[in-house]
């Protein structure tokens, strides 16, 4: 394959390319190795995705890996950063794209409540090796939760909030990074409508799009504040109704044991008897919608 073909099935840019003084030829030989790997990248995703869908508090779960194209595209983008951190004269290899890229593999945790993220990050630290842990939030937003469990946090300034894990995984001899994001329901909504109005316009959202991106990440954050609230008031209610339940159980329970030995007293007579019977059976009876009465 040529230069030009190359550049061009990938969408990348000779200027850019020429600008940054990236090789054609590493970042071919970068993704021939790639490629190698996919398969095998496939089964270990796919394994580490079932056992979270598993979770009872995990709404839904998405995995993939990395397309060859979005990859080098990545590696262009993420070049003059690593220069800054490494160097001037870095550049990505076959020998460290795989340490420098950690989302070649990335699963989306979706769940529905945010109370429920503390069981799944028990759950995930529990379950595998976890080397990083980033939560990114947005200015203002409440940070205890995360600095009660020394979780470094990164303020976004779109907004955007997720909780990532880097995660090893794999054979003992070659093990991998599995990125594992996990959000709510409404944070992924967000996250979704701004990657796309970003990648759409290379980054550089107009101004009105960014004010009102905004906006929808407040509404977002609300709506979230708003869930937890209703599954408060649920659990609050489904507690009185569990107590209130146990106490109507343990009366009736009294009542049958009494109307059991009012059987087996011969002192009383049929009539007698009966009365006092039929008076329970309506005490026990009258606690139940009409449905369920005999």
């Amino acid at each position: 394959m040529n230069r030009d073909d190359f550049l061009n099935m990938y969408g990348l840019d000779e200027y850019s390319l020429i600008e940054l003084g990236i090789n054609w030829i590493d970042l071919y030989n970068i993704i021939q190795d790639y490629k190698k790997s996919i398969d095998i990248y496939d089964a270990r995703i796919t394994y580490v995705a079932n056992v979270l869908r598993e979770h009872p508090k995990v709404h839904s779960v998405k995995a993939r890996v990395k397309d060859p194209k979005r990859l080098l595209q990545k590696i262009v983008r993420k070049t003059p950063d690593r220069r800054r951190k490494y160097g001037a004269h870095f550049n990505f290899s076959i020998e460290n794209y795989k340490d420098e890229i950690t989302d070649l593999m990335g699963i989306r945790v979706i769940h529905i409540f945010k109370d429920d993220w503390e069981e799944i990050h028990n759950f995930i630290t529990n379950k595998w090796n976890v080397v990083e842990i980033v939560a990114n939030i947005r200015e203002g937003d409440n940070v205890k939760t995360f600095e009660e469990k020394s979780i470094p946090v990164r303020s976004r300034v779109s907004g955007y909030r997720s909780v990532h894990y880097l995660i090893k995984y794999g054979a003992e001899h070659d093990l991998s990074i599995i990125e594992i994001q996990v959000r709510t329901i409404f944070e992924e909504g967000y996250g979704e409508i701004d990657h796309q109005l970003r990648y759409s316009h290379d980054d550089d959202i107009p101004e009105v799009l960014a004010q009102n991106l905004m906006l929808l990440n407040r509404i977002a954050g609300s709506s979230d504040e708003m869930a937890s609230l209703i599954n408060m008031l649920n659990q609050s209610f489904s507690d009185i109704e569990y107590k209130y339940n146990k106490k109507l159980k343990n009366k009736n329970d009294m009542l049958r044991n009494l109307r059991q030995k009012i059987y087996e007293n011969d002192s009383l007579n049929k009539e007698e008897r009966q009365s006092i019977v039929n008076d329970i059976d309506n005490i026990i009876w009258g606690d139940r919608p009409k449905n369920l009465r005999r």
